[in-house]
Order: C-alpha cells, then structure tokens, then sequence
C-alpha cells in the first residue's frame, strides 16, 4: 500500500519521485500548459476535508476489534492452541500497529507534516511493515484453514508440529515485512510544496526509467496483493469443492464465510493496486501527459487507499467473530461483566473452556460458519 502521501501522478513526475506541482513540465493542450505546470491545489484540499474523519472513523472501528481480540486471547484464553491462533493474535497486532499510523497521516492531512524527517521514517516503515505483515498473515490463515479441512489426517498427525510451524511462519512473516518496508526507512523525506506546506513522501533514487521506484511498487503489488490473492483463491477453491462434497447441513454457512472473506478482500485491495499498477506503469513509459486526468487519478488514488484501510477493521469480524466458538466465549464474558456490574464491581473473570476461536482440528465445516 504506498503511502498517504504519494500521488499517482507518475505520468508528470521526475525521476527523483519529486511532485508535479512543484516543477514545470508539458502537458500538451491542458488549461495550465501556458504556465507549464499542473495545478493540484484543490486536490491537497479535497485529501483535507475527505480523508481525516475517514481515517479517525477506520482508528476508533479497527482499534475497538482488534483490542477485543488480543484482549480475549491474552487475559482469557492464557494460551494458544491451534495454528489458528496464534495467526489471529498476531493479525491483530499488525492491524493495531498499522491503525496507529493513521492519526498521523490525518494531522497531516490538514496540517502538513511538521515533526521531522526521522519520525516520517519511523511512522512510514511501521506503517508498511504492517501493512505487509498482515496480507501476509492472511495469506497464512488460507493455508492452515486449507490443511485443517483438506489435510484432516495430516492436520492430525501433526498437530504439536503445526503449533510450532505457526510460530515460526509469523517470525518469518515479521522478517519478511521489515525487509519489504526498507524502502521506507531509505526514501521516506520530508518535502515542501509551492505553498510552504511541508509533507511526508517517497523521494526515489534518480535513475534512468525510474527503476527504483518500479522496483519498490512491484514489490508492494506482488507481496501486497498477488500473492495473498492467489494463495486464498488456490487453498479455498480446493476447501469449497471438499465442503460440497461432505455431508453437513452446516457447510452452507462455511461456504458464505469463505465468499466474504475473498469478496472483501478484492473489493478492497483491487482498486488500489489497480492504480498502483497503473502508476508502475507510467513510471516505465509515461503515456498520460493531460492534467486532468492526473488529477483525477489522485482523486482515485485517495478513494482507493481509504478503501484499502477498511480492511484492518474487517478483519475481526472476518476472521475471529464469525467463529461459532469464539462468539459463545465472548457472550459468556460480557454475561460475568453483567454480573460483575450488577454486584457492584468486577470481579476477576475466569478463564472460559480453552477451545479454537475460528479454526477446529477436528470439527473442520462449523471452522468457517457464522
């Protein structure tokens, strides 16, 4: 996911990632072409007033389920059972970690970036480690639902070792992501524009053909994206044709949890990528030289990045609420929290029956039903 702050204006933008608005440039029988450049004024004021409220809605929403999931595997459950949950546990995190970027890019948003270049580093390598970790964490939640109803003797055979693979797939995971958001570490620079306003953005090495910045954006769209999606469609597809073969009255329930949790995710991430596609490819060989249609491709790009954000609230309730299991286990916690208030206090709320939230080794169809 590229930063708030990069455009998709690569058609008019020079190799060293610097802004169009910023410098002159030819575009052909635009209105500004008199003046050589492009301006975007209204499109900083359009991010203004659009995106805030629209980040700090995605915080509240995001931070409240995600909160509730580390709180509950934490402070109720006391261990982690499956391979299931140790994903979902450390989904949780990466999405309230990369929720916590997005105050930051709100303020910015209407005040421009004001507390230095390493904080812009900080916050724009934490919010793409993140970012990475989490496609990738959902990439490994396809795989393990897949071997937990497709492999059910092997799942089996393998349980402690499975426990153990997830640990380690998740050190992985996090090593991988840090890897992937040293870019950010290396170009995250603080920039002003015509108007004195000073912003966080990627300034790329100047090379011939941009192609550190193709490099970077194929990177974020293949690890970002591609591979989660193929990965998903694979392992489902195959969980869709062994739940319709098996006899259960339940598996029409797996099967629209399994529609939703694609759905969402394309509907969500495809915009984005699309344009992020878009902008590799312009880097390559521009083609898009009308100021209009640049600065409707911001606009997009503003739309199709808040859109991508919504994922990290969805999550929860993609994957940890719709367990059968896990919502009996938070009805019985807000049942003693009742009692608790009513007695006039809480009192210490013990551990309820340690059971697999979203995914059973043994019980593989109700793994997926809502």
């Amino acid at each position: 996911m590229e930063e708030p702050f990069t455009m998709y204006t690569t058609a008019i933008t020079d190799y060293a990632g610097t802004e169009p608005s910023d410098y002159p440039d030819d575009y052909g029988s635009d209105p500004t072409e008199s003046t050589g450049m492009c301006d975007r004024s209204w499109v900083r004021e359009f991010r203004g007033q659009y995106e805030p409220p629209l980040l700090w809605l995605i915080f509240i929403l995001g931070a409240i389920g995600n909160l509730m999931v580390v709180w509950i595997y934490t402070t109720v459950r006391h261990r982690l059972k499956t391979m299931t949950d140790v994903y979902l546990l450390n989904l949780a995190v990466a999405d309230l970690l990369f929720l916590c970027m997005l105050p930051f890019w709100a303020v910015d948003a209407i005040k421009g970036w004001n507390v230095g270049i390493p904080l812009c580093k900080m916050v724009s390598a934490v919010y793409k480690i993140n970012f990475f970790s989490s496609m990738l964490l959902l990439t490994c939640i396809s795989v393990d639902r897949y071997i937990a109803i497709v492999q059910v003797t092997k799942a089996q055979n393998l349980k402690k070792k499975r426990l153990f693979y997830s640990k380690l797939a998740c050190l992985v995971v996090w090593f991988v992501s840090i890897l992937l958001a040293l870019p950010e570490f290396i170009f995250a620079q603080v920039k002003t524009d015509r108007s004195g306003q000073s912003f966080c953005a990627l300034v790329y090495w100047n090379n011939e053909y941009n192609r550190t910045k193709i490099m970077v954006l194929s990177l974020q769209i293949c690890m970002g994206f591609f591979l989660p999606l193929l990965v998903m469609v694979f392992c489902y597809s195959v969980i869709i044709r062994t739940l319709l073969q098996a006899k259960s009255f339940e598996k029409h329930k797996a099967l629209r949890v399994i529609f939703a949790v694609v759905f969402v995710f394309v509907f969500s991430q495809l915009p984005h990528n699309g344009l992020l596609i878009m902008e590799a490819t312009q880097a390559a060989n521009t083609t898009i030289t009308s100021c209009k249609i640049v600065t409707r491709f911001d606009v997009a790009g503003q739309v199709a990045k808040s859109l991508a954000y919504f994922h990290a609230c969805l999550n929860p309730f993609l994957y940890v609420f719709i367990g059968v299991r896990f919502r009996q286990d938070l009805m019985r916690i807000v049942k003693m929290c009742a009692r608790g208030l009513s007695k006039g206090g809480f009192s210490k709320i013990q551990g309820v029956p340690k059971r697999p939230s979203v995914m059973s080794d043994t019980d593989t169809t109700p793994a997926l039903s809502i």
